[in-house]
């Protein structure tokens, strides 16, 4: 349902010889006559969180299911491995920024990822067998206790750290977080981006970020890049924050500035 089979310090990201990487190429989306974005090239290698960030209607959720392959688009995505071998599309988790569901529904976290983890009905599976599994998903990201726990009775930081162990399992090369904790309170939220701290760490994996909140991605970031219906600059974040155009686009002000 939220996957798609398609600390070292990052490299530059013109240099993909030592490390794997997952290779967005030309990327371009057009609706109609409308061009959402184009000539997106992004370079993320393994153990390096890459933040998204720009204003509202920059394409950066429609990026995001460019590379789940939901939306047509140009361009190419694939991924070379620690060995510099071609290896295809990347395996891809995915946290939407918020999930639609009845929350009166008698449906549990052990369902959800029941549901997930195999095309047979529910009510077909064995939940004894999956069960340590489901437990093992849970503990990653400190949520093992809320196994039994309902859906509507989750708190939103509960229910987005629940839909990052499925996008844990099986662990991906890419993972791509769509703004994961919009609405979810500070307590919720530091314990989220730890989590994924600890993720990029641990974890042969490359992150892809969304994000409003600059001051966790100037903390958390590898990489920043602000699109604006093009990657208008990249780099790391004192260097995106620092230049003009991405003040001016937020607003920033500086030690001159009224």
């Amino acid at each position: 349902m939220f996957k798609t089979i398609l600390h070292h310090h990052a490299a530059s990201c013109g240099d993909c010889s030592k490390l794997c990487c997952t290779k967005i190429e030309d990327f371009g989306v057009r609706a109609g006559r409308l061009t959402i974005f184009e000539h997106v090239n992004l370079h993320m290698h393994c153990g390096q969180l890459t933040a998204l960030i720009g204003p509202n209607g920059a394409g950066k959720s429609t990026l995001m299911r460019a590379i789940l392959g939901e939306v047509p688009h140009t361009g190419r995505l694939h991924y070379v491995d620690a060995k510099g071998r071609h290896t295809g599309h990347p395996t891809i988790g995915y946290v939407p920024q918020y999930l639609r569901f009845d929350v009166s529904a008698p449906i549990s976290v052990q369902d959800l990822f029941m549901a997930s983890l195999t095309r047979r009905p529910v009510w077909l599976c064995s939940a004894r067998s999956l069960r340590p599994r489901i437990e093992a998903s849970l503990a990653r990201v400190q949520a093992d206790s809320l196994i039994d726990r309902r859906l509507g009775a989750l708190s939103g930081g509960e229910l987005q750290r629940v839909l990052l162990a499925l996008a844990l399992d099986p662990m991906p090369d890419l993972l791509l977080l769509d703004e994961p904790v919009s609405g979810v309170d500070q307590n919720g939220l530091e314990l989220f981006y730890e989590i994924v701290a600890d993720l990029r760490a641990k974890e042969d994996m490359a992150i892809l970020l969304i994000s409003h909140d600059l001051n966790m991605v100037a903390r958390h970031a590898d990489q920043v890049v602000l699109l604006n219906k093009g990657v208008i600059c990249s780099g790391t974040p004192e260097e995106v924050f620092a230049d003009a155009r991405t003040k001016h686009i937020f607003g920033i002000l500086t030690g001159g500035e009224d």
